[in-house]
């Protein structure tokens, strides 16, 4: 494994890149990755800062895909202030007005959280490269971190049925991940999950929820650009989506991050 260093303002810091492995988001396509030294806890300030020019964080590790003809993990965020719902998301705000909020600390995370956990990961995620669940997994993932983590709980009198692993930034918050009841599938949690981190993320006054990696290719990720206006992370350039794509716009946008950039191609897509 080689030291690498990208071109930015944080060149300071040791940054290295994985030898390429399976993409977990696309079939048949290999990845790398560029991650910060794990070594170093790191600060409000620098995981903001890495976040804009998109960097994510899984436990202790922060990286950025770093692909050969391939671009298509796009950073995404939700500009809060201009978000508005739609039919689908008010239904799932209207659905889950019985449920209270807790903010809670990674390291107090219990049995409950745990058997949650590894439900959802059983009966949702069982053809993915989590699962099977176990403690390891979970504490190495979702309680160990860099920085100052918190979950965003919500919970059913006194049942838990959705914990939200977020990381503050100076411009708002990162959604890290969401595990939640799979019983509970007609609340849409998940979609009210991200709600949440919207209300939340707007009270403290802040302006963005990043949502991590949008794949257009990858018909798991297409939920993200549910959140409309969008900002994506385009060759260096925040550009926003102000509506919703069509499944032949979401294609060509996919096509277009295979290849080297054509200019102009995406004009009448993304303002």
């Amino acid at each position: 494994m080689n030291s690498y260093q990208p071109k930015s303002l944080l060149n300071e810091l040791q940054y290295y890149i994985t030898p390429p492995h399976d993409c977990s988001y696309l079939d048949n396509k290999s990845a790398r990755m560029v991650f910060l030294d794990p070594v170093h806890r790191i600060d409000v300030v620098t995981l903001s800062e890495l976040s804009r020019m998109g960097f994510r964080r899984s436990g202790d590790f922060v990286y950025r895909p770093e692909c050969h003809l391939c671009r298509q993990c796009l950073s995404s965020r939700v500009p809060i202030h201009e978000f508005a719902m739609n039919s689908k998301q008010k239904k799932a705000w209207k659905r889950n007005q019985d449920l209270s909020l807790k903010i809670t600390q990674p390291k107090d995370a219990s049995d409950v959280h745990y058997a949650l956990y590894e439900r959802y990961i059983t009966e949702r995620h069982a053809d993915g490269d989590m699962f099977p669940p176990s403690r390891d997994q979970f504490e190495k993932f979702l309680i160990h971190s860099c920085t100052d983590s918190f979950f965003l709980e919500l919970w059913l009198d006194d049942r838990l049925i959705s914990v939200s692993t977020c990381d503050p930034l100076d411009d708002g918050l990162s959604a890290v991940y969401t595990f939640f009841d799979p019983d509970e599938h007609k609340r849409s949690l998940g979609v009210f999950a991200v709600l949440k981190q919207i209300e939340y993320a707007k009270a403290l006054g802040l302006h963005y929820v990043y949502l991590g990696y949008w794949v257009p290719h990858s018909n798991k990720m297409n939920y993200k650009s549910d959140y409309i206006p969008l900002e994506l992370l385009l060759d260096g350039q925040w550009r926003r989506l102000n509506h919703t794509l069509s499944a032949e716009e979401i294609q060509t946008l996919g096509n277009s991050l295979m290849t080297t950039l054509p200019s102009g191609w995406n004009n009448s897509i993304i303002k």
